[in-house]
């Protein structure tokens, strides 16, 4: 941790709103990407981001600098995640991307993108929602690190540290997580095929 950083962090706690929104910058976007792969959607993940740094300010005097802010805050981020997918699980929800119906008739919503040719755009959209679907059949302890790591490109040191486990802890859960990922891919490819 920079002195710099250490500044930030001493008048952030007594107080200073402009030396921790100067603290924060450069981790908001990291800490989106992680809300976001474990969660599935950008609202939800906005969500927790703002939750995570309103925790983060609140709770700022708690830390004591035995690990870099960084991977306090993000473990702050991935806890928060999990008490959101918790909740999730509790409460049914439906897809925007599922056709629904009016009394004019079914409809599906469209968002027009032009980049790609309609096809090629159906194709990388179909595979992201495999993959992301995926990811979220993986249970919580393997779906995290596999975050971190994979995506987010975190060495085994910065998540055993995010994750308060050991680093053979982090190399089995992430090895496992791909497994099952792997696993999830394949059967979901096969019956994708089949229909």
């Amino acid at each position: 941790m920079s002195d710099y950083e250490k500044k930030l962090i001493e008048k952030s706690k007594n107080g200073d709103i402009e030396s921790f929104e100067k603290l924060i910058e450069k981790y908001q976007v990291v800490a989106f990407n992680i809300a976001y792969r474990m969660l599935g959607n950008k609202e939800d993940a906005s969500d927790v981001t703002q939750e995570s740094l309103v925790k983060v300010y609140k709770s700022l005097k708690s830390f004591r600098g035995d690990s870099n802010f960084s991977t306090w805050f993000y473990r702050i981020v991935k806890n928060n995640c999990i008490d959101a997918i918790r909740k999730m699980k509790k409460i049914k929800t439906y897809s925007l991307d599922k056709e629904f119906e009016t009394e004019n008739g079914n409809y599906n919503f469209q968002i027009a993108d032009t980049k790609y040719l309609p096809d090629r755009l159906y194709e990388i959209k179909e595979k992201k929602e495999l993959v992301q679907k995926a990811l979220n059949k993986i249970p919580e302890k393997y779906r995290g690190v596999l975050i971190l790591r994979d995506i987010q490109g975190f060495t085994y040191e910065e998540i055993g540290k995010i994750t308060e486990n050991p680093i053979g802890t982090v190399k089995s859960r992430i090895s496992r997580g791909r497994s099952i990922l792997k696993e999830i891919l394949i059967k979901e490819s096969e019956l994708f095929i089949e229909n």
